[in-house]
């Protein structure tokens, strides 16, 4: 073959590695895109989940500062301290609004010709509105109260019962309360999300534990036993057990926001409590914040029925490995009625 011709395949070949490595960095191009792409979602994700977990921590404190308030109003004018909380969650962001911070004023309720008390002046649905201001926060819950109870438009409201959060929130709006056509709907998701209708209970005030009051918690009912100490940032209480430190899950809770709210690592939470996989948490669930013991303060437990053996370990804060071990069990057996557990 001629040279001419070697030539000629060699610069074939040139062209075509020159193609390929073309090709390549094209792909590692759309690789990085990719990646990127991805990790943008995962940024965007987290900070969701960190703004979301922020804002419930502020909404506790909320309900903490201001829960037995909207309980007296209750029992002195019978609006529901549900529909109360959640009014003033919403109409002032939970406490943080402007209007909130500089005129107390957590209803959103503006000046109207009867007001003869001091006034704020802000942007609302037009430049400049006269909104009522308070010298305390404690003012605007019994204006609220006094608005409610001294117009026409909202005495229907008074003929329901107290623990009708629904049907307050549905008059509410239509009473035109707020120009937000989802007025009722913020109301209601508002109050189940954070169990505001504890509040409208007769005889509560907020310390009793949620397992003891909540249909939803019922297996876990012995919570009630349980020694409260404090309360987390959300305002819920936190409980010792077995001289161990912890808290009761909610509906809304999961790993992540309950990592955020008590600054504990989730793989962390989850080593303590003996969860193997994130989204393993349910309502009324005890969450131990410290390492379970390897031993109860009691000797043996009598199992009810249905009651597994991580039930156990967590009502009475120790560890799953140690009880597998003490009651001669494997990893998934559940316990007969009437079995005694060994727990020392």
């Amino acid at each position: 073959m001629s040279s001419k011709g070697c030539g000629m395949r060699d610069a074939g070949y040139q062209i075509s590695d020159i193609r390929y490595q073309i090709s390549d960095i094209r792909y590692q191009i759309s690789d990085l895109g990719w990646r990127l792409l991805v990790a943008g979602f995962w940024m965007l994700a987290v900070g969701a989940r960190a703004q979301s977990s922020s804002y419930d921590v502020q909404v506790g404190l909320y309900i903490k500062a201001y829960s037995t308030i909207a309980v007296e109003e209750m029992n002195q004018y019978h609006v529901p301290a549900s529909i109360t909380l959640a009014q003033g969650i919403i109409e002032s962001g939970a406490g943080q609004s402007r209007l909130a911070r500089e005129a107390n004023n957590h209803f959103g309720i503006k000046c109207h010709k009867d007001w003869a008390g001091k006034t704020f002046h802000q942007d609302d649905e037009t430049r400049n509105e006269c909104f009522r201001k308070y010298d305390h926060a404690e003012e605007s819950f019994r204006d609220h109260s006094f608005f409610l109870t001294q117009r026409d438009r909202y005495k229907g409201l008074f003929r329901l019962q107290a623990n009708n959060y629904r049907g307050w929130a549905e008059g509410l709006e239509s009473a035109g309360y707020a120009t937000n056509d989802q007025y009722a709907e913020m109301l209601i998701r508002t109050i189940e999300n954070y169990q505001l209708y504890l509040y409208d209970r007769t005889g509560y005030i907020g310390e009793t534990t949620i397992a003891a009051n909540d249909p939803d918690f019922a297996r876990y009912a012995w919570v009630a036993a349980f020694r409260a100490s404090g309360y987390a940032g959300d305002g819920r209480r936190k409980y010792v057990n077995n001289k161990l430190e912890c808290i009761v899950a909610k509906k809304s809770d999961n790993l992540a926001t309950l990592s955020v709210l008590v600054d504990i690592p989730e793989k962390r939470l989850m080593k303590y409590n003996d969860l193997k996989y994130p989204g393993s948490l349910e309502a009324g669930q005890v969450v131990y914040l410290e390492p379970k013991r390897r031993r109860a303060a009691v000797k043996t437990h009598v199992a009810d029925a249905k009651e597994s053996l991580y039930e156990i370990c967590q009502r009475y804060g120790i560890e799953m490995k140690m009880l597998l071990r003490r009651s001669g069990m494997a990893e998934g057996m559940n316990p007969f009625p009437g079995q005694v557990i060994p727990l020392r």
